[in-house]
């Protein structure tokens, strides 16, 4: 029993920090492109000098992968995890890069829980699909019911208020969100949140900075 009882007192001492880390794993190596699964997302190639959601990939030598995760650098082989702090200089500023397609992808966190991100400008609101949703705490049933024009037609949604939305150093409270009944691929980074922030655009970079 003691032993379990110490790995329940590890993980309770461990959760609260999670909260503000990134877990990158390594599925693969594809030539100059490390294949990593960021925060449980589904692998995605970063090449050799790019940084996705904070994480760049400093160079590839056989089976490993040199990586810098919050300015520290990390070495992970195919197969392994590594656990880094979010790189939050207090500067207030989110710095993303652009995938093959030109999407801008993040990981954040909903009232303390890791959600996936696209960015969208077309979108309203942060928008959640059903799981997201109930992984994060918010129930579809007490929001404000509507319609709403969907890419798969018109759909049923609640709009709530989220208590917390943090991306890197960056936390918005009440932050309005449409609720879908449905699934969705991704939670979207709507205007809700992007309107609260400066965004510049420059190339394959966008850069968020919080308004004061």
């Amino acid at each position: 029993m003691s032993g379990h009882f110490t790995l329940l007192a590890l993980l309770l001492v461990w959760l609260p920090f999670m909260a503000d880390a990134q877990d990158v794993g390594l599925a693969g190596i594809m030539g100059s492109k490390a294949m990593l699964m960021i925060n449980g997302s589904e692998p995605q190639a970063v090449p050799v000098g790019h940084t996705v959601d904070g994480v760049k990939v400093l160079s590839i030598q056989n089976d490993q992968v040199m990586l810098e995760i919050g300015g520290k650098k990390r070495p992970l082989r195919v197969g392994q995890h590594a656990i880094g702090a979010v790189n939050s200089d207090g500067s207030g500023k989110i710095i993303m890069t652009a995938d093959g397609q030109g999407h801008f992808y993040t990981t954040g966190t909903i009232n303390g829980t890791s959600v996936r991100f696209l960015v969208d400008t077309g979108a309203t609101m942060v928008s959640l699909g059903a799981t997201d949703a109930r992984r994060v705490g918010v129930d579809f049933n007490r929001g404000q019911k509507a319609m709403a024009n969907t890419a798969n037609g018109q759909a049923v949604v609640s709009k709530v208020q989220l208590d917390t939305v943090r991306i890197g150093d960056v936390t918005l409270h009440n932050v309005d969100a449409l609720i879908h009944q449905t699934e969705m691929p991704i939670a979207l980074l709507g205007m809700s949140f992007l309107n609260r922030m400066e965004m510049l655009r420059d190339g394959s970079t966008m850069t968020l900075k919080k308004r004061f």
